[in-house]
């Protein structure tokens, strides 16, 4: 009866799949409020229901987690406080957050309150983890595409470690996705994906085409680690995390079992397994990532059949979790005399309850047994209660009537009940806030140019700083910076290069280079680290004041504002607490793949130079591998060559160059420096539409 361990987190996209997660063994649900939830088209909690399922879940002892994981602009900072204002008031366990500026507030407003970094902050080596432990997170989801090697590299760092165990698979690493943005306006960091990913595109031929709508070359099936559930454990990892706030309570009931059965040391049976996949699957599941065999047997799509399968399975699930279920261990103590019988009956937490009602008479016929007593009192159906211990004292040859004795236990569990579902309230006082940090000092644009290849650079390029790969070679890198300002851009995805990353960094600083580009949490420890100007990119997903403020506080030297922000709103940033700039050149990285999608297509990417995928409208979007990773990019560059009095007062402008020659490169900057006019063609990005 006791739950186990490892935690099983499922996901509550709705009052039923909140009893179907908690009948079926969830020891934790993640749920969202009305508002800042990375699952908008969910059935998300007004503030009535999330008190509702709180009680619920808490009666029952289950764990409630808020996921208010989208990224925040400046002016919606207040109401997203106010939200997390009542989560306190109403004792939610936990809340899940992607947005560092968030968390920076609610540490200063709510220090008690247990925070989650989400999987949004694409945290995948153990610098990363060090780094969010240290800001104030106790907990750590990790990014979905890690391996069992990279996975144990993060453990028993002093933050627990939450992983993705079931479920949908983005084809981008969560957080690093721009595709839905950038096409449609829907933004997956704001909850509004589209889901991009599961439309069709196929590896771009020699003559593209439109892609053919059976072409999946960005679809993943969905993940399923239910084999590797006690090696988990032995691994060092705290939760496994069930996704599917979408989904169908049965759904939610299915995955749930199966894993709970899985952390109690229990083989799921081939019945449970067999409905867990009918139930929802994209031709079948994968285990791809964690066993580190990334290949074209990870992609699948929602067939026909996979929907159909789902009919034949749902009665049966639904009948899984329509009764009570015993969670909750309690003992008892009766005891009577002649003026009194009383039943105290205690919970696991320490919570004591007393019900009392008329004495003992001495018995004519059969006189009360403590066996029968203890029988009686153990009949616990219909409620979240089981007994464990049962002590009886009471007068011999006296009698009770067993509906006194029935109606004793019925009226503890009611009254024990009701005070589980008090909500212990986290003190929260939203007027404490983390210390200001003083304006940066305004100065002219300076021109930043990131190069994807040291053969992309000339002396035709007059720049302030250049951006060299890090795998770039030192002597290379030196003859550069002999003729100007050089730093060096470390990948987004680091899986299982940490090591590797700090030896390059040392290596480029004694080459010349002074500083270093980062776009995730587990960079800017390691440029710290090897002595260098530490340079925030786009993917840290900077959108407002106090976003820059975490990061400041913690070395950040200079940091480029989130593609996703308007012009507009970059202007209600400044001034910034450190210099900061935008992207306003470059074919734009809509993905961060940890599969090459030309690779897992046909079998080789050859470099994916200039090559790419494309879509059903004939649509070719590039891609770029870098290490183990891939970037989708945009079929446009962003251009505002000829708009350039329609930016904001930024502190640097950031030329992102990729597929682009050496001539090319010189023809931009010279362009931009001259008004001149904009290629065919071209897209403003979000700077002036902005996203949802």
């Amino acid at each position: 009866m006791n739950q186990p361990h490892l935690e099983i987190l499922a996901p509550a996209g709705s009052p039923e799949c909140i009893t179907a997660a908690v009948r079926c063994g969830a020891a934790a649900v993640y749920l969202g409020a009305d508002s800042f939830n990375a699952r908008r088209g969910a059935h998300n909690f007004t503030t009535d229901e999330l008190k509702q399922a709180v009680a619920y879940c808490h009666a029952r002892g289950v764990a409630v987690h808020l996921t208010l994981n989208t990224l925040i602009r400046e002016e919606e900072m207040a109401d997203a406080i106010a939200t997390a204002q009542t989560a306190a008031a109403l004792g939610i366990d936990a809340l899940i957050l992607q947005d560092v500026g968030l968390a920076r507030r609610l540490r200063a407003a709510m220090p008690t309150m247990a925070l989650h970094a989400s999987t949004q902050l694409s945290c995948h080596t153990p610098a990363g983890v060090k780094f969010l432990r240290d800001a104030g997170f106790c907990r750590v989801v990790l990014a979905r595409e890690m391996s069992r090697e990279e996975i144990a590299a993060c453990a028993d760092l002093g933050v627990e470690l939450e992983v993705f165990v079931h479920g949908a698979l983005c084809m981008s690493v969560s957080g690093q996705c721009y595709f839905s943005a950038m096409l449609g306006g829907r933004s997956g960091n704001r909850g509004a994906c589209a889901q991009t990913c599961r439309l069709p595109f196929e590896p771009t031929s020699a003559h593209p085409r439109p892609c053919s709508a059976d072409k999946a070359a960005l679809s993943l099936k969905d993940n399923c680690l239910v084999a590797y559930v006690a090696e988990l454990a032995k691994l060092g990892v705290t939760s496994l995390k069930i996704e599917g706030r979408m989904k169908r309570p049965e759904y939610v009931a299915a995955a749930t079992a199966v894993y709970a059965a899985a952390a109690r040391g229990e083989t799921p049976s081939p019945t449970e397994m067999e409905q867990l996949g009918r139930v929802f699957s994209r031709s079948g599941f994968t285990d791809g990532y964690y066993t580190a065999k990334r290949d074209g047997n990870m992609f699948g799509v929602r067939r026909h059949e996979d929907v159909t399968a789902a009919a034949g399975v749902l009665k049966d699930l639904a009948r899984t979790y329509d009764k009570e279920q015993p969670r909750v261990a309690v003992t008892m103590t009766f005891a009577a005399d002649t003026e009194e019988s009383r039943l105290t009956v205690q919970d696991e937490t320490g919570n004591t309850v007393t019900a009392s009602s008329e004495g003992v008479q001495p018995a004519i016929n059969r006189p009360l047994d403590p066996a029968r007593v203890e029988e009686q009192l153990k009949k616990c159906g219909g409620t979240p209660f089981y007994v464990t211990e049962v002590a009886c004292s009471f007068p011999t040859d006296t009698t009770l009537p067993m509906a006194v004795i029935n109606g004793l236990r019925r009226q503890a569990l009611e009254t024990l009940l009701a005070k589980r579902e008090q909500p212990k309230e986290i003190p929260c006082d939203p007027s404490r806030l983390p210390p200001a940090l003083p304006a940066a000092m305004p100065q002219a644009p300076k021109t930043v140019v990131r190069l994807a290849t040291a053969e992309q650079w000339s002396e035709q390029i007059h720049a302030d700083l250049v951006i060299l790969p890090l795998r770039t070679a030192t002597d290379r890198i030196a003859a550069i910076a002999a003729q100007t300002a050089v730093a060096v851009e470390v990948p987004r995805g680091l899986f299982g290069r940490e090591e590797q990353t700090r030896t390059l960094l040392k290596q480029a600083k004694a080459a010349g280079a002074v500083a270093a580009l980062g776009a995730n949490a587990g960079a800017l420890p390691l440029i710290r680290e090897a002595g260098m100007v530490a340079i925030g990119g786009f993917g840290l997903n900077l959108t407002n004041r106090e976003a820059l403020s975490f990061y400041a506080e913690r070395g950040l030297d200079a940091a480029t504002l989130s593609m996703e922000l308007t012009f507009s709103q970059m202007r209600g940033l400044l001034p910034a607490p450190l210099p900061v700039g935008a992207m306003i050149y470059g074919h734009q990285p809509l993905m961060l793949t940890r599969n090459c999608p030309r690779k897992c297509a046909t079998g080789s990417c050859q470099g994916c130079t200039h090559q790419g995928i494309t879509d059903r409208t004939g649509t070719v979007f590039p891609i770029m591998c870098e290490g183990e990773c891939s970037e989708v990019l945009n079929s446009v560059p962003l251009y505002w060559g000829d708009r350039m009095e329609e930016l904001p007062p930024l502190d640097f402008h950031l030329y992102h160059f990729t597929t682009e020659t050496a001539e090319q490169v010189a023809s931009v900057l010279a362009a931009y420096r001259n008004g001149g006019k904009p290629p065919a063609a071209i897209t403003r990005g979000l700077y002036r539409r902005g996203v949802e």
